[in-house]
């Protein structure tokens, strides 16, 4: 007899997200700016009228009514599900979805890493379906396999992580007119992208948009995520849920940023500005191959002496993340847009690299 399930016994240990912790933190897509001290008067205005000794409140109500309004496309109330993070939504869907053992969860590689960690943890297996090296995929292909009767919940990452890639809408629409089982749409770096399909909840009722408040609202520490998708999808998944799921805390805080998005968004729209210079300069970089993402990160690769990059940077006071797993992105790095100062550092660190690294 175990204590616990037998496939968690077999899965090895707990996740953990192994990064360097350096000067400058360019490995997590986080943002540069702090969202406290951009709304500490706003949020603390606000909590004053909140009492925290008390499990309901009127910011529930009011947190929503904003975030319908921040969602549009005439999203309602009862098309959103909030919860900690846009990984505790995935969490929920896996959980909400599995049958049996042999349930399994379709999404692409490479893809978020820890699709596999949250599938793990519900009891529910996880297929791949490669992408080419040039980053297309077979959509009949992955339909095939979606539409297997031990397939659960089809998952796209859109923009993709860790490739910075937009799938093909072609694509995307062939999957959703072509299954009635449900479709993810992560859409966690939407607002460096632009491109959403919550316009299109409506005529798909098997559609699940998933997004997070960590990248374009700079609230990685906040841990705000939310979905959007038919009322009856929304309450099946409010099932897994626990009662009180997101605190009265955060839910101010949210609140306070959806009130002050100017600021955010104005973030976001620096952030982009600021990728393209970085592209650019990293485009003139003799050795090194990048190509144009649409998230707040760039991919790129300098071969074979990726990994003694990785450790000059390191060495540099400066972390970025390791993204070669996967034979298509082999000896390809990651490194997430900073603020200008941040951004120079990892350039001049690069060009350093190579100028000491000359054949």
């Amino acid at each position: 007899m175990t204590l616990f399930r037998q496939d968690l016994l077999r899965a090895g240990p707990p996740a953990d997200i192994s990064v360097p912790r350096k000067k400058h933190m360019l490995c997590l897509n986080e943002s540069p700016l702090d969202p406290y001290r951009s709304i500490d008067e706003a949020f603390h205005e606000n909590l004053r009228q909140v009492s925290l000794n008390r499990y309901f409140s009127p910011v529930t109500g009011e947190l929503k009514k904003a975030l319908v309004d921040y969602v549009g496309h005439g999203v309602t109330g009862k098309n959103l599900l909030w919860g900690n993070g846009a990984d505790d939504m995935l969490f929920a869907c896996f959980l909400a979805v599995k049958e049996d053992n042999q349930s399994f969860v379709l999404t692409h590689a490479p893809s978020y890493f820890d699709y596999s960690t949250y599938s793990r943890a519900a009891g529910l297996n996880i297929r791949y379906q490669n992408f080419k090296p040039d980053l297309s995929f077979d959509e009949k292909e992955y339909i095939e396999i979606l539409n297997s009767a031990d397939c659960r919940l089809g998952v796209l990452c859109n923009p993709n992580n860790p490739t910075g890639h937009l799938l093909s809408d072609d694509q995307i629409l062939f999957i959703l007119n072509n299954t009635k089982k449900p479709v993810i749409i992560d859409e966690t770096y939407f607002e460096f992208s632009g491109k959403t399909w919550i316009d299109r909840i409506r005529d798909f009722s098997h559609l699940i948009i998933v997004r997070s408040f960590s990248k374009s609202f700079s609230a990685a520490g906040v841990r705000f995520g939310y979905l959007v998708s038919a009322p009856e999808n929304v309450e099946e998944i409010r099932k897994v849920q626990t009662i009180f799921n997101t605190s009265i805390l955060v839910q101010t805080f949210v609140l306070t940023m959806l009130l002050n998005r100017q600021i955010f968004l104005g973030q976001v729209r620096e952030t982009i500005a600021l990728k393209q210079q970085m592209f650019a300069e990293m485009k003139k970089i003799s050795g090194l191959k990048t190509w144009a993402t649409f998230t707040n990160f760039q991919t790129f690769s300098i071969g074979e002496k990726s990994a003694a990059l990785f450790e000059h940077l390191k060495n540099s006071d400066i972390a970025i993340r390791d993204v070669g797993a996967h034979p298509i992105l082999k000896n390809h790095l990651r490194v997430s847009i900073g603020s200008a100062e941040q951004n120079n550092c990892f350039l001049e660190a690069v060009k350093d690299f190579f100028e000491k690294n000359q054949p």
